[in-house]
């Protein structure tokens, strides 16, 4: 029995977080499926731009939409929704087998609507509409401004993949904003039956704390976050309300891990796909990662429940002078600059490509 295997049967799910159009072209996802498992993939704009800059598979359709009038962000989105429709069919099956719980994928907002809630909203139902899949989650971020967009798509029926969270108390501003949009379809007649995942980041706490801390310390704030908000997802999960909510037809919002490369080139490349393999949650893996996992990679059993260790390491973090919350807060924001950043390099790439393609160069 493989190592990702054991991972699937104690009910973790392995997404890839990648797409590009060479591995849909050349066959690599659908190995990935085929031999790693992998039931649904992510993207985000860093990722799209890195797949246009370092590949000419995009040209033809870039230099065909903008002889049709297409540019910018329109251009973009009908380049992005095209892999993601074609990736979507790749995991219709897990999809089907597993009721709509497994098999997704996920396209992202434009970063610039990150503090523009009403702006949010039309463009994930415009996202969803134009997305044409049964199986593409809309990633908005769990910001301040992001909560209310959260709640409101879910309410109007947009399943949602809540992007940028850090810290626990950020995760259940979004756990609530879900159960709200559920409990109001519940009110209004409507079907329960919304998904949504909770995406939150770990190895960003690392490389960002790492210069604060004592060499025993590093490292181990990424995981501690991970454990102690997986507490609070299963007690959220044992609730009175959420089983009123599931006894209704509501299905969980799944907690995903993100960002799950190892940073530290000290630290071993399947550290966090280890130390967060726990049940009804969802692992997005890089993969240089998913392949190092499937050589070498452990399976040591399920995470605590109960945070494990995860309070006395935040306590020993805190003493050596972290402020966790206040670190929280930044990642965010730093995470939300960094798409605009990727956003406005990938928009420019696209209109040099289209300039030059329209030139007859490559």
């Amino acid at each position: 029995m493989t190592h990702l295997q054991l991972l699937r049967d104690l009910g973790q799910s392995l997404w890839l977080d990648n797409i590009t159009r060479e591995i849909l072209d050349n066959g690599t996802l659908q190995r990935y499926i085929a031999d790693y498992g992998i039931t649904g993939l992510t993207s985000n704009p860093t990722i799209f731009d890195e797949a246009i800059g370092n590949s000419d598979a995009y040209d033809a359709g870039i230099r065909e939409k903008a002889a049709a009038g297409r540019q910018g962000e329109a251009l973009f989105i009908e380049l992005a929704l095209e892999d993601l429709r074609r990736a979507a069919d790749l995991f219709r099956p897990a999809f089907d087998a597993t009721g709509g719980v497994d098999g997704w994928v996920s396209m992202e907002l434009s970063p610039l609507l990150a503090a523009d809630t009403a702006g949010s909203i039309a463009a994930a139902a415009r996202i969803r509409a134009d997305g044409a899949r049964d199986n593409l989650y809309v990633k908005i971020p769990g910001t301040p401004e992001g909560v209310p967009a959260i709640e409101e798509s879910i309410f109007a029926g947009v399943p949602i993949n809540v992007t940028l969270l850090f810290s626990t108390r950020q995760y259940l501003a979004v756990a609530e904003a879900y159960m709200r949009g559920i409990e109001r379809r519940i009110a209004a007649g409507l079907d329960p039956k919304i998904n949504s995942v909770a995406s939150l980041f770990i190895s960003r706490w690392d490389k960002a704390s790492a210069d604060q801390l004592p060499v025993e310390l590093h490292n181990r704030l990424g995981i501690a976050v991970g454990q102690q908000t997986y507490r609070a997802y299963r007690e959220l999960l044992a609730s009175d309300r959420w089983k009123k909510l599931a006894a209704a037809g509501a299905r969980p919002q799944l907690l995903l891990w993100a960002s799950t490369g190892t940073k530290d080139p000290a630290a071993p490349d399947t550290l966090y796909i280890e130390a967060l393999a726990a049940p009804d949650t969802i692992n997005t893996v890089p993969e240089k990662t998913l392949h190092a996992f499937a050589d070498h990679g452990k399976v040591h059993g399920a995470m605590a429940e109960d945070g494990g260790d995860s309070a006395e390491t935040l306590r020993a973090i805190t003493a050596a002078g972290v402020d966790v919350e206040a670190l929280a807060g930044k990642l965010q924001r730093d995470g939300a600059e960094a798409f605009v950043k990727s956003w406005h390099q990938l928009m420019q790439r696209i209109a040099d490509k289209a300039q030059a393609l329209a030139g007859g160069g490559r």
